[in-house]
């Protein structure tokens, strides 16, 4: 039977290849890569495919690795509810404990999906200059891409210093093996990335929504700078973001209805709709675990979220707001029920969902707030009295109830600057990095460390479960991640990051 089966099947492949040239066709779902990257539909198309794992960047799915465990939840501003009954996702705690090691989800997510982001890039960048179209088109699909490898990059040696630089698409398994470059190398490579991106992007008014313009470029060659400590640079390049403008409610800038409005300069774009496969799930994954998360408004009931309690908002944190602002009623909620007494929660991303557990909320990345905040770091730190005329734009801003801030000493402003930005930039993303750029993550993060292990409950442990005993000591080795496992044994070049 077997061998009149394989005649069958030789004769029909024999019959097919003699007429058709069956062996040396592709298969019409494919495209080439040298019948690609031709038209301006073939860079829209790729330049779209660059911006999909933005998405995975920043959290898809329940009980998600996205960059707010590192961002948030590893710093003073969130911790997470212990889940006593579902103990499936522990790594995600061990961020939060600083016991964390190279098999982390989260590490590997961002290492990942950031690479994926500078691959994609690479190869846009390898042939946009010998397509054929409308050179101002040729211009943004390049400005785009350099970007998106500039804010890759910024990503990856933040958090975990010394990483491969690969500008060019590899084409054999040696070139893909590349040891570690010197983050002096990698900064100077996203200066270079972001200050051409910035001459070639269209405004914000000329740019498709969804797509980055060019003060997106001007904001991350700013934020670089602001990391580098260069603040005439920063001041510089941040004076360039230009035709964007406040919300006068806080509670908008998070509506899934002003997507991209006038604050907005780079946000993660999500979708709800049944079939895009591209909805958010955060605002979920950061309410309390409930049986029905229908008690909270504009979530439809009939479903459980035993895969929540994420990224919730410390005592710290709470205190943070000074009383009046209103931006704090906007950005945390409280529950009691089941269980839990006045449990907090990150309210801002809270707007409502048609399918649980799918929310159509968008993820902000940079706001004209923070260009506004990193204006007024820059000039403090050069002594300029312009400082608090940034700060204020913010603060006392009509969004916030505030009065404005009389202050005019430098080392004076330079708390309130930091502090401004943990109020209006919470739940962004943004606290790890500030401590860790300020000096100040391992005095902080020890600090809390005590107060979680001497009092759990009040940091949403059951009263029958303590933190780790190892657990909370922050060392010099924490202001780094792991390079992810998998990293280290695929490529034999690499030199892991002291202390793990």
């Amino acid at each position: 039977m077997k061998i009149k089966i394989l005649t069958a099947v030789s004769a029909m492949v024999l019959s097919v290849s003699c007429a058709d040239d069956f062996l040396v066709k592709l298969p019409e779902t494919v495209v080439s890569a040298e019948s690609f990257y031709k038209t301006d539909t073939d860079f829209k198309l790729a330049t779209v495919g660059m911006y999909v794992p933005l998405r995975n960047l920043y959290g898809v799915g329940l009980a998600d690795s996205g960059a707010w465990a590192m961002g948030e939840m590893r710093s003073d501003n969130t911790v997470f509810i212990y889940n006593f009954a579902n103990r499936g996702y522990a790594d995600r705690e061990y961020v939060d404990e600083f016991i964390d090691d190279s098999n982390g989800g989260a590490a590997s997510n961002k290492y990942q999906n950031d690479y994926i982001i500078i691959g994609r890039a690479n190869q846009i960048l390898s042939k946009i200059d010998g397509a054929d179209f409308d050179q101002a088109q040729k211009n943004n699909y390049k400005g785009q891409a350099l970007f998106m490898r500039a804010f890759a990059y910024f990503d990856l040696v933040q958090y975990f210093g010394d990483v491969p630089l690969t500008l060019t698409p590899p084409t054999s398994y040696a070139e893909a093996i590349k040891s570690q470059s010197p983050k002096e190398e990698i900064y100077a490579q996203i200066i270079a990335d972001a200050t051409e991106a910035g001459q070639l992007l269209p405004t914000k008014a000329a740019q498709e929504p969804g797509f980055v313009a060019n003060g997106a470029a001007y904001t991350l060659l700013g934020n670089a700078h602001i990391i580098l400590k260069q603040w005439a640079e920063a001041e510089a390049a941040l004076l360039k973001v230009q035709g964007y403008s406040l919300l006068s409610d806080y509670a908008a800038i998070y509506d899934p209805a002003n997507k991209n409005h006038a604050e907005s300069i780079f946000e993660i774009q999500y979708f709800d709709a049944p079939t895009a496969n591209s909805a958010s799930n955060f605002a979920y994954n950061f309410l309390p675990i409930l049986p029905d998360p229908g008690v909270i408004p504009g979530f439809p009931s009939g479903n459980t979220n035993s895969y929540a309690g994420w990224n919730t908002p410390t005592p710290e944190m709470i205190a943070a707001y000074e009383p009046g602002d209103l931006r704090k009623e906007k950005s945390i909620a409280f529950y009691t029920g089941d269980v839990y007494t006045n449990i907090p929660y990150i309210k801002k991303y809270v707007t409502s969902s048609a399918i649980a557990p799918n929310t159509n909320n968008d993820w902000p990345v940079y706001r004209y707030a923070e260009v506004l905040l990193f204006l007024a770091e820059a000039a403090n730190e050069q002594g300029k009295p312009e400082a608090l005329t940034y700060l204020n734009m913010v603060h006392a801003n009509s969004r916030t109830g505030l009065a404005p801030i009389t202050t005019t000493g430098q080392t004076q402003l330079r708390d309130l600057i930091q502090q401004e930005r943990r109020v209006e930039l919470a739940f962004e993303n943004k606290r790890w990095i500030d401590l860790v750029r300020t000096g100040k993550a391992i005095q902080v993060m020890n600090a809390q460390g005590i107060k979680i292990k001497a009092n759990p409950q009040d940091y949403y442990f059951p009263a029958n479960v303590n933190p780790p005993a190892s657990g909370y000591n922050v060392s010099e080795k924490h202001l780094l991640f792991p390079i992810p496992e998998r990293e280290m044994r695929i490529n034999p070049n690499f030199k892991q990051n002291t202390g793990y």
